[in-house]
């Protein structure tokens, strides 16, 4: 662990993403983290942004994979070459939080997903300020939880009285789990570099070498490595773990389902972006970023055109969009 890090307060964005969700906007060369949909900025500049007042830039690591060191460091330049670290392989947010403790030094640090979007930046760091407070004094991993404005079956949950975690549910679950008041799981987690350590000592071992080593010999480390969640690996298992509710309009913007949530919608609810025909057509997202989009008589309809690929699916089944990638 280095030893010139100082005790203030460190933020570490996780933004190892591979673009599957959003593509063929977003690719694995660019993945959802670069797009510049939400906001006019991209996400991952968003995510940075928010932090101002609460970190110093020299304070932020980006952990990202080794290909997108190069595009991170374009998009952001006032954060320090040598913070921003390459994953040399994807061993999922186990490895990335780990890696992200060993490099980041002593003091408190937080964990932060490089792609989603907060409406109320100010709450938000009054939020993230408190958990903050609250790491400092306890051994305690602090993760910030979202009451839920849905069932949604694309999250995680927390109950905030046990603290125990739970993955997606169905959607049956999450009806459950919404009249129970669990909130959300955003994927934000802070402690102390010394709970961080702590924790993965007793609960995953395995990934200790990185915050031991931190940056060091990567390519070697990560082979032995295994493929788990911070979730799974650590935030389940443990008994040290508090909640902060979080109320600042956040959004996971976890798939094209989000276009109908920040786009304007016509007569018969169409979301249309770019040079798009809609004619007795109703409940479809059209987003034509090079050919045209026709669309006659359909509905419930995702197409999205790039220059290098063409994407037709049904908006229930976005969120499966990984099945794309499985063939």
């Amino acid at each position: 662990m280095a030893k010139n890090k100082t005790s203030a307060f460190k933020a570490v964005i996780l933004a190892g993403g591979n673009g599957e969700r959003f593509w063929p906007l977003s690719t694995p060369e660019r993945p959802k983290q670069f797009l510049k949909v939400f906001g006019g900025e991209s996400l991952i500049r968003q995510s940075v942004s928010r932090l101002a007042g609460l970190v110093r830039s020299e304070d932020v690591f980006i952990i990202t994979s080794k290909d997108l060191v190069a595009a991170t460091r374009k998009e952001l330049p006032e954060i320090p070459a040598s913070n921003i670290i390459g994953e040399p392989m994807r061993r999922d947010t186990g490895a990335a939080v780990a890696l992200g403790a060993g490099v980041a030094g002593d003091g408190v640090i937080g964990f932060f997903p490089s792609d989603q979007m907060v409406a109320d930046a100010t709450a938000f760091r009054h939020t993230v300020s408190l958990a903050a407070a609250i790491a400092a004094r306890s051994a305690k991993i602090v993760t910030i939880g979202i009451k839920p404005t849905f069932p949604a079956t694309g999250f995680g949950y927390i109950d905030p009285v046990s603290k125990k975690f739970v993955e997606k549910p169905d959607e049956r679950a999450a009806k459950g789990y919404l009249k129970a008041g669990y909130l959300w799981n955003a994927g934000m987690f802070i402690a102390t570099a010394q709970t961080f350590k702590a924790e993965l000592s007793e609960h995953a071992p395995a990934l200790l070498p990185l915050v031991e080593n931190g940056a060091a010999n990567l390519a070697k480390t990560y082979e032995e490595l295994p493929k788990i969640s911070f979730d799974f690996a650590v935030m389940e298992k443990s008994s040290n773990v508090d909640v902060v509710p979080g109320d600042f309009g956040w959004d996971d913007v976890g798939s094209f389902s989000a276009f109908d949530r920040y786009f304007p919608h016509d007569s018969r609810r169409n979301v249309r972006e770019g040079p798009c025909t809609v004619v007795d057509s109703e409940d479809n997202i059209c987003v034509a970023r090079s050919a045209r989009i026709s669309l006659l008589g359909v509905k419930n309809l995702v197409v999205v055109t790039t220059p290098d690929a063409v994407l037709v699916a049904d908006k229930s089944k976005i969120a499966e969009m990984k099945k794309l990638f499985a063939k």
